[in-house]
């Protein structure tokens, strides 16, 4: 396992949309070390969720740690993920590892239904209100080229810090 670099903006790798993991890439050795090495990055980055993009592989591949010892769903691997559902309005502070120093107020749904498959091929499907929500909307978006700074609400504006 190892730590990967985090692309940062203004990396056009940022904007580019990943493509599908193929069924027989699923449980690869590749795939799995690349699974861990953005587990390794995550924790050293102290960040609740990183996308593939986000180390430069162009990969529908999410890694998301919510830090609650009571949630079983707090540490997710998400290969292919998909929103089916969505409902609601939250409008919150986000942040970004790949938009360093900065955060801006997102509108994003409150309630999302998530389906995805893990590392070793079973589907998934999960349910999130909140933060949980906003973290599934949040990657999934990298993973389609779309930093949270295009998803500020009406009248936001970046902010330092």
């Amino acid at each position: 396992m190892a730590l990967r670099k985090i692309k940062t903006i203004p990396s056009f790798t940022l904007a580019k949309k990943s493509r599908a993991v193929e069924p027989d890439e699923i449980g690869s050795t590749r795939i799995n070390e690349l699974i861990d090495d953005m587990w390794d990055t995550l924790r050293a980055n102290q960040g609740l969720g990183l996308a593939a993009v986000q180390v430069g592989v162009l990969k529908r591949i999410i890694v998301i740690d919510m830090n609650d010892e009571d949630d079983p769903e707090s540490k997710l691997e998400l290969i292919n993920p998909k929103i089916v559902e969505s409902s609601g309005e939250q409008r919150e502070s986000e942040a970004c590892l790949s938009i360093p120093h900065r955060s801006g107020v997102t509108l994003r749904p409150e309630y999302v239904k998530l389906e995805a498959l893990d590392r070793n091929g079973e589907k998934h499907v999960y349910e999130a209100h909140g933060l949980k929500a906003r973290c599934f909307c949040h990657e999934t978006d990298h993973l389609d080229g779309i930093l949270y700074s295009n998803r500020l609400a009406p009248g936001e504006k970046m902010q330092n810090g």
